[in-house]
């Protein structure tokens, strides 16, 4: 399941939602994304995520369908918000499940670190100082290739 949208969302309520009824779930993973307070030694006030709708919800499909390839997966649930964040709030939710541990945590990691360099989102960091681009960091960069 993929969301893009506005409002914060419930942890507990989608992680039930995946597993309700489902006996066949042996491992849950999942990653929540928060806006941080500072960035260097700047105090962050908020940060504004944009996308192009649309383009954004067809790329995490494609995600999430390279994810299902690659694993035994039972379900996915990726949920990625944008507008205007304040530190602390969250940002994106990666949930999977699957028969076993060793799957959901690997498809997991797989889609935090594809959806950091191939998902459309832009932040935009404002701070007391003024506000900047986001720029994607090299780390980034090498996290999502050691996938292929």
């Amino acid at each position: 399941m993929i969301r893009v949208q506005e409002e914060d969302f419930d942890i507990g309520t989608e992680i039930s939602c995946m597993t309700s009824s489902n006996t066949e779930i042996g491992g849950l993973a999942s990653f929540v994304g928060l806006v941080r307070d500072h960035t260097g030694n700047e105090k962050i006030t908020s940060m504004t995520l944009e996308h192009y709708p649309g383009m954004t919800e067809k790329q995490l499909e494609r995600l999430e369908s390279e994810a299902r390839e690659r694993w035994d997966l039972h379900d996915v649930v990726i949920i990625h918000r944008y507008g205007k964040l304040l530190p602390g709030d969250r940002i994106v939710l990666v949930i999977t499940a699957s028969p076993h541990r060793a799957a959901s945590l690997e498809s997991c990691q797989f889609l935090i670190d594809r959806l950091k360099t191939k998902a459309p989102f832009w932040k935009l960091e404002n701070m007391e100082s003024g506000a900047k681009w986001v720029e994607s960091r090299e780390g980034d960069s090498l996290a999502a290739d050691r996938w292929g």
